[in-house]
């Protein structure tokens, strides 16, 4: 901007542009509120069958989303232009007293160009002569420059906003334009700090790029203008020579303790800077996939794939990075194993390599292990790496199976490489104790891939429905955990997450427990999206098999219990049309559903007496802590109903079972769940197995007992006096046919204990 724009500026198209985006946003508004309101909800309790239970349901979510952040992105667009708009109009005004100030002085200023002069009047002087002369000259200037800066700006401001996506809106908000420009600038800064030389970093610039990073991490813009104005290359030398302990003895001294924030708020950064389009950032990851398997700093000690999985434990990374990045990865993995034959020497830890890792859990060597975590923060990518393909038949490696009386050659998914034949190399924890953080950030990914939501975390209402690709994965753990129990109970730490697992697929596991191929078994347990097809000796052996750890025997407990009233509510309920109702009478069906909800609590049961009596010891009151424990968990769940999984809570009538009536049926019979947790007699029962048989199979006559009650009562059923006695004759059934099976199954889930 120069003189004579600004003084001769006519801010009309800037007002009315202004305007025109203050008048959009009022319509966005509406838009969002009816895509809500309107699109998105009756799509959650729409009558959605076969692909359109899947794919439709969440494209529609996703669209109604879009409004959203369409509004946010006009939001800022428009705050940034009112801000420009507002500052040129106080630089013009600036501009114009100062050159009548100049005029009361016999100054006249006189635009050249893209220039300006000032000079004094031919016929009377300035009171100071040339001293007034270049005072305002220099105002002048200075406005001008002003001006410049605000316009420039903004601009850059503005693109870098709408260049954060190829399609679509961005979510990125900002109150005005000095926000996004600090952001931008902020940015710039701290990039040229970390692309000094490790040993020229001083304590300050530490100090810098942790502060800065903490408070911008989640801001996209900052992020992607980090991220690309670093590059690939230097982010991976940044982090690989910060973490050399020779390059400054200074730093790790002083700050050592403030390596993992730091590590945490660069990871957090780096993956909001994924999900920006800008051809800057596509070009970042692709450069950062390519330099995976390559030598990474001045004395070569780690590759890329390390130095990066360490920044990847934290924050949503892009799903089709992750994508690229894993299956570069894997290609590593295979030619460092041998295609799976040994430990990948390449990423065993030694004890003098660069520690990558700052947390104090593990060393970093592996890149498997930080992988995984972000895996286990984004289902999508999650689910795709896990079903992806390790190694075919025709490759050459040693992993057979039996086929027709003789050992074959065998396929291997991801999942099958690495959660039953990995060799995962030995890492050690600060403490120099064995380290657990692959194997159990392996289980969280495998939460996220077969739920579709981020680890930790419970499903809401916007979780889809179980996806094919998820149904699938989920019968290859079930089955691989019943094939060798192991898999689980050598790495306990494990089953929380497999226990949150099998919560959210309990329609399937009663279904398999039904045995049931021709008749009504999928009216019984309804389910939305696509069923996950699973053997019933297989079922018992995993539930056997988590009813040994507290933490997934209550994952699975209580989310049974909730499972349970749902299931109650929706079958007694008289809106469920006809054409979905279970064809029996309400004696059957109450019946039918105890005797499997009794089944699964009696197959817990069975794990969580060998886990109390048998060699692991472990104390009762364990469990009763991890059902208490549970209640957190569920406190925001129990309303909606969809603790479960929306496998069941997205049936055709959904909106009918997430009423106020299904949460109150659940929310009853689970907080006698939690009561029981909180006096429950086991705590001082000691190692008695009749004692702790007795006590679950009593618990659970109750449990399915109460559950017909309130459903019966809340629906002002006549038969509401007889339901409890039809549950408790079908629980004993329930509960013998679990001690049968387990009693048949013992050899092989290698329990010392004979239930009943």
């Amino acid at each position: 901007m120069n003189f004579e724009g600004l003084y001769s500026a006519n801010f009309k198209l800037l007002d009315d542009t202004v305007s025109d985006w203050t008048n959009m946003l009022t319509k966005l508004k509406a838009l969002k509120k009816d895509a809500h309101d309107g699109l998105h909800k009756k799509a959650l309790t729409a009558d959605w069958a076969g692909d359109n239970a899947e794919i439709s349901r969440e494209f529609v979510g996703k669209t109604a989303g879009e409004f959203g952040d369409a509004l946010t992105q006009a939001t800022s667009i428009r705050n940034i232009m009112q801000d420009t708009r507002d500052d040129l109009k106080a630089q013009q005004r600036r501009l114009k007293d100062a050159i009548e100030r100049g005029r009361s002085k016999n100054l006249t200023v006189t635009a050249s160009g893209d220039s300006f002069t000032v000079s004094e009047n031919p016929d009377k002087k300035a009171p100071n002569g040339q001293s007034d002369v270049n005072a305002l000259r220099d105002e002048l200037d200075g406005i001008v420059r002003a001006a410049t800066d605000i316009d420039t700006a903004a601009s850059a401001a503005l693109k870098a906003l709408v260049n954060l996506t190829d399609h679509g809106f961005s979510d990125a908000s900002y109150k005005d334009r000095d926000a996004a420009v600090s952001a931008v600038k902020e940015a710039e800064r701290l990039a040229k700090l970390a692309k000094k030389a490790p040993g020229d970093l001083t304590t300050a610039d530490f100090d810098a790029l942790n502060a800065g990073l903490k408070k911008y991490a989640d801001d996209p813009i900052f992020a992607e203008r980090f991220a690309t104005q670093l590059g690939a290359k230097q982010t991976l030398d940044f982090w690989s020579g910060l973490s050399q302990p020779y390059e400054h003895p200074e730093l790790n001294h002083n700050r050592q303790k403030q390596f993992a924030e730091l590590q945490k708020n660069l990871g957090l950064t780096l993956a909001a800077a994924t999900q920006a389009d800008t051809p800057e950032m596509s070009r970042w990851k692709n450069d950062i996939v390519n330099l995976g398997d390559q030598p990474v700093g001045k004395n070569n000690l780690s590759q890329g794939f390390q130095v990066m999985s360490n920044l990847m434990r934290w924050g949503n990374y892009d799903d089709q990075f992750l994508t690229s990045y894993g299956t570069k990865l894997i290609e590593a993995e295979k030619k460092y194993s041998l295609n799976g034959r040994q430990v990948p020497m390449a990423w065993q830890s030694f004890g003098i390599d660069t520690k990558l890792n700052h947390t104090g859990t593990d060393s970093g060597s592996d890149p498997m292990t930080g992988f995984l975590a972000a895996l286990s923060n984004s289902p999508d990518a999650a689910t795709d790496f896990f079903n992806a393909e390790f190694v075919t038949k025709d490759e050459d490696h040693e992993f057979k199976e039996e086929e027709e009386g003789k050992k074959e050659k065998r396929s291997l998914t991801n999942f099958d490489y690495l959660f039953e034949e990995r060799d995962w190399p030995k890492e050690s924890t600060d403490k120099g104790e064995d380290s657990t953080e692959g194997r159990n950030n392996l289980a969280m990914a495998l939460e996220a891939a077969t739920t579709g939501h981020p680890a930790g975390q419970m499903p809401t209402e916007e979780t889809p429905p179980h996806s094919k690709d998820q149904a699938e994965l989920m019968q290859r753990l079930v089955a691989s955990v019943s094939d060798d129990p192991g898999r689980l109970t050598k790495y306990s730490y494990m089953s929380d997450s497999i226990g949150q697992i099998t919560s959210e697929y309990l329609p399937d596991i009663n279904r398999a427990m039904s045995d049931d191929s021709r008749g009504n078994t999928d009216k019984l347990f309804p389910i939305a999206g696509t069923p996950a097809s699973l053997e019933h000796s297989d079922v018992t052996r995993l539930l056997v098999t988590l009813g040994q750890d507290p933490k997934a025997n209550a994952a699975v407990e209580v989310g049974q219990a909730a499972y349970l009233g749902n299931l109650m509510d929706y079958h007694l309920n008289p809106n469920t049309p006809e054409e979905l109702r279970y064809p029996q009478s309400p004696q059957t069906t109450i019946e039918d559903i105890s005797r499997k909800s009794a089944e699964i609590s009696g197959s817990l049961a069975v794990g969580r007496q060998e886990a109390i009596v048998g060699p692991a010891a472990k104390e009762a009151k364990d469990f009763a802590d991890g059902v208490a424990q549970q209640k957190n968990a569920w406190s925001g769940a129990i309303g909606t109903g969809v603790g479960v999984g929306v496998s069941f809570i997205a049936t055709p009538v959904g909106g009918a079972v997430a009423s106020g009536v299904a949460g109150t049926v659940s929310s009853v019979v689970l907080e006698h769940i939690f009561q029981q947790s909180e006096t429950d007699v086991l705590k001082d029962a000691g190692k008695k197995a009749g004692e702790l048989w007795h006590h679950s199979r009593d618990s659970t006559f109750e449990m399915n007992q109460l559950a017909a009650q309130e459903a019966a009562k809340a629906h002002h059923l006549p038969y509401a006096d007889q339901v409890a006695d039809w549950a408790r004759r079908s629980s004993e059934d329930g509960f013998n046919d679990a001690s049968n099976n387990a009693r048949h199954m013992a050899d092989e889930l290698e329990t010392e204990i004979q239930p009943g």
